[in-house]
């Protein structure tokens, strides 16, 4: 990997996670996002130890399938196994995200499917977003890694029941947005739930083509350029206002 491909990897995970801290994906410490190496040496991510909102390019390392820092410094997160074993089993995903958000926290501890009562539920359903109930415990071996890979099979995310969520795409920006996009739908599906009244949602035929006219791959990387936007103003706005201090 070139220098200036390592810089551009090293950017795209700490802004990546700066931006899921800012949608209430940060669980102080806990949660992380990864992106393949291009030269198959493994993933880019956060140390242990730091919030996603504390990530900056100088402290994302490399990490291999076997859980080694190849470059870098700091410990490597426990649950390092996520991302190992969907990567090996999954050649498509560049990019894993893992979260404790808490929104699809619920949802997914509820047992309810989750049902395209909004315009994002409709990136993920038909079929229901695949749930891993081998454990809620932390993924700390790869063979519960093989196993969540393999309940993953090849959809966008998934629950990790009493425990938080998986979402994946070919890229940092399609899998972080497919994060975002899944505790949306989530939280909009507790909020109707909690309402008065019959619920109604998208039939499969609707929801599918909602799914092609709202989420082109093209679409959701206009969201992430958005997003990036979205962050380095609110970053720039708080450096200024901490230096006119």
């Amino acid at each position: 990997m070139t220098d200036t491909a390592e810089s551009d990897v090293r950017h795209d995970v700490s802004i990546a996670s700066r931006i899921l801290a800012e949608h209430n994906h940060g669980d102080y410490i806990w949660g992380r996002v990864s992106v393949r190496d291009q030269d198959g040496r493994g993933f880019w991510l956060k140390p242990s130890g730091l919030g996603m909102d504390e990530v900056t390019p100088d402290v994302v390392h490399l990490v291999d399938f076997d859980g080694n820092v190849v470059l870098g410094e700091g410990s490597r997160h426990f649950e390092f196994p996520i991302h190992a074993e969907i990567m090996r089993a999954r050649p498509d995903v560049g990019a894993v995200v893992h979260s404790h958000a808490p929104h699809a926290v619920a949802l997914g501890a509820s047992g309810m499917p989750l049902r395209p009562v909004s315009h994002a539920a409709n990136l993920f359903s038909p079929p229901d977003v695949p749930r891993f109930t081998v454990t809620g415990d932390l993924i700390r071996t790869a063979a519960l890694g093989r196993q969540l890979a393999d309940c993953l099979g090849d959809a966008p995310a998934a629950f990790l029941v009493n425990h938080g969520i998986v979402a994946v795409g070919a890229d940092v920006e399609i899998a972080t947005c497919a994060a975002l996009l899944l505790e949306d739908a989530c939280r909009l599906q507790l909020l109707t739930a909690s309402l008065p009244g019959w619920p109604t949602w998208s039939d499969p035929v609707e929801s599918l083509q909602k799914r092609d006219h709202a989420y082109p791959d093209h679409a959701l990387r206009a969201m992430w350029r958005y997003l990036v936007r979205r962050q380095t103003r609110r970053e720039q706005h708080a450096f200024e206002t901490l230096d006119a201090r």
